[in-house]
């Protein structure tokens, strides 16, 4: 058996040698805050998928939601599983398109890094705590940067800020753009699959046309719109969809929104959520010094260390905590 020692120099020749001309080569990343010696073996784009994939943060993702709420049953997406789904579904797409697949993988992985528990419930309940709008894609950069300070090459850091299709500009990178397309596929093909497994919905509920579109829900649908993504990018020589195959998809997403993700039941869930998140925040900012030490990187900023420490926490763990400390003791 003969093996070849691969060097971070001869994978770089291989990004110059292989990748499209649009392609983000490593050995020109704008760098990182902090200037390290290079790897021996793995490029820069590596090494960030790496320090993510070790992260504290992204183990805690395991526990926390996608769609449903502590769901009984073990094949329900959980946030973690979902990631893994983005970040699948991103390389298959920036290797049919000669994109960096490694800076492809690293962004998908760390796009919902900064995630608070209770999906994007939690958002709403820690948003009146901030100015402006608290946001999982911002804050996921302040989580591998400040919390837990992974020094992120520029690219990446970009890309998860940048991952939310609601923040502007675009991504600077074109797997920035791949990861954004990626996050869309993957949640609404394994969405509608929970949603099934749940009763909430019928794949037959799901509009007739939209299946003709896309085919069944799960991998028929994944195949289908990582194909429109490819076949749309190459002539148009950047990241995009069809117009007429991007407005199918977002009805889809609205379809999703309305039957799904917004329901009566799914409405009572989220108040609960709301309240225990906020009032997790305001106990903390009441008890500073119960905030572990990890989130308090400034003296005096109570509210933030706060609103660090609850968005990092695992559902299971903020219910916990509220629980020790609302619940009546000997009530149950």
């Amino acid at each position: 058996m003969q093996l070849h020692r691969r060097t971070r120099e001869f994978r770089e020749q291989d990004e110059e040698r292989l990748l499209a001309p649009a392609a983000t080569r490593s050995a020109r990343s704008r760098g990182r805050a902090i200037e390290e010696p290079a790897d021996p073996y793995r490029t820069a784009f590596e090494r960030d998928r790496d320090r993510i994939l070790h992260a504290k943060a992204f183990r805690r993702l395991k526990h926390k939601t996608q769609v449903f709420l502590n769901p009984d049953g073990d094949h329900f997406v959980t946030r973690l599983t979902h990631t893994l789904h983005v970040a699948q579904v991103g390389r298959s797409i920036a290797a049919s398109l000669g994109l960096n697949e490694a800076l492809t993988e690293a962004i998908c992985l760390g796009h919902d890094i900064g995630h608070a528990p209770f999906g994007h419930t939690g958002e709403e309940a820690l948003t009146p705590y901030v100015e402006g709008e608290w946001q999982h894609a911002v804050h996921g950069v302040r989580v591998v940067s400040v919390l837990e300070p992974l020094n992120l090459s520029w690219e990446v850091l970009d890309g998860i800020r940048q991952s939310s299709w609601r923040n502007a500009p675009a991504p600077s990178t074109p797997e920035g753009m791949v990861c954004r397309f990626a996050d869309r596929i993957a949640y609404l093909a394994h969405d509608v699959q929970d949603a099934v497994r749940a009763g909430v919905v019928d794949i037959d509920d799901v509009p007739a046309h939209l299946r003709r579109t896309f085919g069944p829900p799960g991998r028929a649908w994944i195949e289908t719109m990582v194909g429109d993504v490819v076949d749309a990018s190459v002539p148009a020589g950047q990241v995009t969809m069809d117009p007429a195959r991007l407005e199918s998809m977002t009805e889809l997403r609205t379809w999703m929104f309305d039957h799904v993700y917004l329901r009566e039941e799914a409405r009572e869930h989220s108040s609960r959520a709301v309240r225990v998140i906020r009032d997790l925040v305001d106990h903390f900012v009441a008890h500073p010094g119960e905030v572990p030490d990890d989130y308090r990187v400034v003296e005096g900023e109570f509210t933030q260390a706060a609103v660090d420490y609850v968005a990092g926490m695992s559902d299971k763990y903020a219910m916990r905590r509220h629980d020790e400390l609302y619940r009546p003791a000997g009530l149950y």
